[in-house]
């Protein structure tokens, strides 16, 4: 929370002094005196927050004043750099400016020390009771990320409740347990098994591994078994000496009375010679945090040849797959109940018109108003004295964990609303733009920005719903009640405040982010009623969905009017917004500016004033142009601006832009997409001078810029997605010519060309392909749209062999009758996408083939009347999707649903079978069929 935020502010101070320090003169002391203030008392704060609940008003009121101080400094910096730092001119009108802006600056520079003195003030008084409350709480200077011991017990407490459940009063744990015990039982008895549970916090793991560790059949073939709760502050020597006394009690041993005395070597030597000479153990380590503690504790587990079983449970994936790296590896991802176990849950017995759970056995199953309220009381509920206190105090656990940068990342997630599908290349691209996200030397920004949502993924914090491509994620969401938890937490700290455009009045405090979400209402009457508010300390502006279109106008207006220090201002999404309002180019720190699926046509001069601006994304809108003076722009790293040539089909691709002609001065650009390359080999040799780039999208290439582009690519040695599209649609693409024989391929071992790349998209006719595809060892993805290759030049023969290639997709790409994947080939291939190939009679996959695949998607390809010949050789389908196949294969294939013989070609491993078709009405339909045989 406010160790958070100072954490933030202290990173801010730090680059205002070492960007900006030469403009403030004598105040630099002043200062850098605050800064080392605040960061004495930062340690400080990482305890008093984990007691702050706990603690008395006064703390709690310390803790806010800290916090109020470290952001008044910052909006005095901010303030300073935007009315002192602007006037650049040269010559002798440059001359004339400066000495006027002095001059009229000259009470403004006074009253700012005035304001930096007041604040040092205030500093010196929070300092004095900084001491007070270190000496009254107990905390040291040198803090940790230790949590109360009342958080501790309470914690304790809660699980040990969840080890007394009835197991007939379980919902959703048949299936699981099943699962876990059938993994725990089978297998090699020559060697240590681990299985992790993994899973965010009161999800139910705890429960459902007791009740695993204790069903009868495991009983009998683990008669030695154990059980120890790790947490969060375990005292390691306690727990080994706890593990020792269960083992020699299951064991029917008497207990060493040397453990007492021993130390934590001496103890697991006591451990693993027990062990070594005693029958079958399973043991389990609940609520594990840290890998540490599993390099620790796996010395004391002998692997023996009796099948020894440990297992685990955790809120972090890092530590369930190190648990389970020396063993035979198996993690079980716990996941939220069904729609129908949570029916279950809430009632139990069907008709009695009343729910059995919790602070719900009071609401009639009848009244929607009721459960609508309870729908929108969650986060009351959570707020300390409600019935979901538990609730919240386990899920704040996860919280507390967190270093300071991941919870202002975590927090800031509160923008979205409930069930929000969160773009997760929007997420962390306004993380980076809030400067949430630390530079680190050798790393792009985006890439320590992934990293952070890694780690929240990690750490069952936040979930991944959609993957672009293999380690890359899409798409994500916050689970409610967890989400319930930030937006607490989130409004504690007034990071940022939310409307709906319901009258409201702001909060007391400034608004500093501004977040406007869609409402179902019709807040037209609401309009009038309206007055205006100042947002001067407002440092985002965000909305979120498609917002009535008068309420956002007249809103935006208000914030423009009166932010000048806007720094991130995202208006995604609406459709109404059809020009670039002018109040936003005298927004001299706009940083951010995301006008993504807008209907805005044109991008004027006044774009060059916003000069540290570094995104700027014009996806999705009407702009085909970009004006000259965008080459101002340099600091710009980010600049999409496209439009898709057919919304209802993507196989098309987009259109780009037409760029100025030396738009290789934009030395800073890392993302561009997508450049329009018609105007000939001009904007080629541009693009070859962006050495940062790491995407880079273009269309229209004409055949004879081939070589060109070649030679362009051959510099950019951080590339790792490119796509390239020639002029034309579909049958009418021009011919793509990038079988350039570059010198950097002369030696295929020591190539350098596009080794950095990871996703690839050719979308346009190709002679044949490039030779130095085969050459892309790094490629993950490849794309190749509409390329109508010859019989003769199989695609499959240049991509069978590359060694990280996990998706393919081919789209009009091939004329040939048929295509074999031959055994050997596509080790690592888990997603295969064959559409619109109109010539396709067969396919066929060796044994040794494809080995990995995990989905198959056939679409729209009418000639062909088999599944593949040799489909049973693909253990490890998970899904098979056939749209708009011909009507001889559909027919086979659900024809064989019926039988209960026969296994048509094999197909009868396959979890799940998908079949898409239009009916002669031009109708959609589409069945989901399940095989015979399914994977457990």
């Amino acid at each position: 929370m406010a160790e958070s935020v100072l954490s933030f502010v202290l990173r801010q101070l730090s680059t205002f002094l070492r960007e900006e320090g030469r403009l403030l003169g004598g105040l630099q002391q002043e200062v850098q005196f605050i800064m080392d203030e605040l960061e004495q008392m930062r340690a400080f704060l990482q305890e008093a927050e984990a007691k702050e609940e706990d603690a008395q008003p006064t703390l709690q009121q310390w803790i806010k004043q800290v916090r109020d101080a470290a952001y008044d400094t910052e909006d005095i910096l901010d303030e300073f750099v935007a009315r002192f730092a602007r006037h650049d001119a040269t010559g002798f009108y440059g001359y004339v400016r400066r000495i006027f802006s002095s001059i009229k600056n000259l009470r403004a520079r006074h009253r700012v020390a005035s304001q930096i003195q007041s604040i040092k003030s205030r500093i010196e008084s929070i300092s004095a009771g900084h001491q007070r409350y270190q000496s009254e709480y107990g905390i040291s200077a040198q803090a940790s990320n230790s949590l109360s011991a009342v958080n501790n017990t309470t914690w304790r407490y809660s699980r040990d409740d969840a080890l007394l459940v009835e197991e007939d009063k379980l919902v959703g744990i048949d299936q699981p347990k099943k699962h876990l015990i059938s993994k725990l039982l089978k297998g090699d008895d020559y060697q240590l098994k681990v299985v992790s549970v993994v899973g965010m916090g009161g999800i139910g793991k705890t429960t459902l591994v007791k009740k695993v560790h204790e069903d009868p059949e495991v009983r009998r073939h683990f008669p030695v078994r154990a059980w120890v709760t790790v947490s969060q502050t375990c005292d390691f020597r306690e727990l080994l000496k706890d593990l020792i006394r269960q083992l020699h009690k299951g064991g029917e041993k008497p207990v060493p009375q040397s453990i007492e005395s021993s130390n934590t070597t001496e103890l697991k030597e006591i451990m693993k010679d027990f062990l070594q000479q005693d029958g079958r153990y399973a043991i389990v380590f609940d609520d594990v945090w840290d890998v540490e503690f599993w390099n620790t504790i796996k010395f004391a587990l002998p692997e023996s040849r009796r099948g020894n079983r440990v297992m685990l449970t955790t809120r972090r994936a890092d530590v369930a797959s190190a648990s389970c790296i020396e063993s035979r590896r198996f993690v079980y991802r716990m996941e939220p109940l069904s729609v129908e176990d949570s029916r279950t849950l809430f009632c139990p017995w069907p008709f009695d018109g009343c729910c059995q759970s919790g602070f719900l056995a009071s609401k009639d199953v009848n009244r929607i108003d009721e459960w609508e309220m309870v729908r929108r009381s969650l986060g009351g509920e959570l707020e300390g004295t409600g019935k979901l206190d538990r609730v919240k105090k386990i899920l704040s656990l996860s919280y507390n964990d967190l270093p300071g940068h991941l919870k202002t990342c975590l927090l800031y997630t509160s923008i979205f609303p409930e069930d929000h599908k969160i773009a997760c290349s929007r997420l962390i691209n306004l993380w980076i733009a809030e400067r949430f996200v630390e530079w680190r030397k050798d790393m792009s920004i985006e890439d320590v920005a992934l990293g952070y949502l890694s780690e929240l993924v990690n750490r069952s914090l936040i979930q991944v719903t959609k993957v672009f491509y293999e380690g890359t994620p899409s798409d994500c969401r916050i689970h409610d009640l967890l989400r319930e938890v930030i937006l607490l937490k989130s409004r504690e700290q007034n990071m940022v405040t939310v409307t709906t455009g319901q009258p409201m009045m702001w909060p007391s405090e400034k608004v500093r982010r501004l977040v406007v979400h869609s409402s179902s209402s019709n807040n037209t009457q609401h309009h009038q009623q309206r007055r205006s508010y100042c947002f001067d300390h407002l440092r985002s502006f965000v909305t979120v969905g498609s917002t009535d279109p008068l309420l956002s106008k007249t809103l935006l207006s208000e914030v423009l009017g009166s932010s000048k220090l806007l720094k991130v201002l995202d208006l995604r999404g609406q459709e109404t917004q059809e020009e670039i309002p002018n109040e936003i180019f005298n927004l001299f720190r706009l940083q951010y500016l995301n006008l993504c699926g807008t209907r805005v046509e044109r991008v004027p001069n006044a774009i060059g004033k916003l000069q540290h601006l570094e995104y700027l994304n014009l996806a999705d809108t009407r702009v085909r142009e970009l004006p000259m003076a965008i080459l101002k722009l340099q600091k710009l790293r980010f600049l999409k601006v496209y439009q898709q040539v057919d919304s209802s089909d993507d196989d098309y691709g987009y259109h780009g832009f037409k760029a100025p002609s030396n738009m290789g001065g934009l030395l800073a650009l890392e993302i561009l997409h997508s450049i329009d390359a018609s105007s000939g080999s001009t904007i080629i040799k541009e693009i070859g001078k962006l050495s940062q780039l790491r995407e880079l999208y273009i269309t229209k290439l004409r055949k004879e810029d081939g070589k060109e582009l070649c030679s362009s690519l051959a510099n950019l040695t951080s590339l790792r997605e490119l796509s390239v599209a020639s002029i034309g649609k579909g049958d009418d693409y021009e011919i793509i010519d990038l079988n350039h024989h570059h010198p950097s391929l002369s030696s295929s071992s020591s190539s350098s060309f596009l080794q950095s790349l990871r996703m690839l998209i050719l979308r346009g006719r190709l002679e044949k392909m490039p030779q130095w595809v085969a050459h892309l060892h790094g490629l993950v993805r490849i794309d190749l749209d509409w390329s109508r290759l010859r019989g003769e030049e199989d695609p499959l023969e240049s991509l069978q062999h590359l060694p990280n290639l996990v998706s393919i997709n081919l789209c009009g790409s091939y004329q040939g009758e048929g295509l074999c994947f031959k055994a050997g080939g596509f080790l690592m291939l888990k997603r295969l996408h064959l559409k619109r190939m109109e010539a396709l009679r067969w396919m066929r996959v060796e044994e040794g083939a494809l080995p990995r695949l995990q989905k198959l998607f056939l679409q729209q390809l009418p000639l062909l009347e088999e599944l593949p010949l040799g489909i049973q050789h693909l253990s490890n389908l998970q899904r098979l999707s056939l749209y708009e196949t011909s009507s001889q294969l559909r027919e086979k294939v659900l024809e064989n649903q019926k039988e209960e013989t026969e296994d048509y070609t094999g197909i009868a491993h396959i979890p799940e079978i998908l079949i898409g078709y239009y009916t002669d009405d031009r109708k959609w339909r589409h069945r989901s069929l399940w095989a015979k045989k399914k994977i457990t």
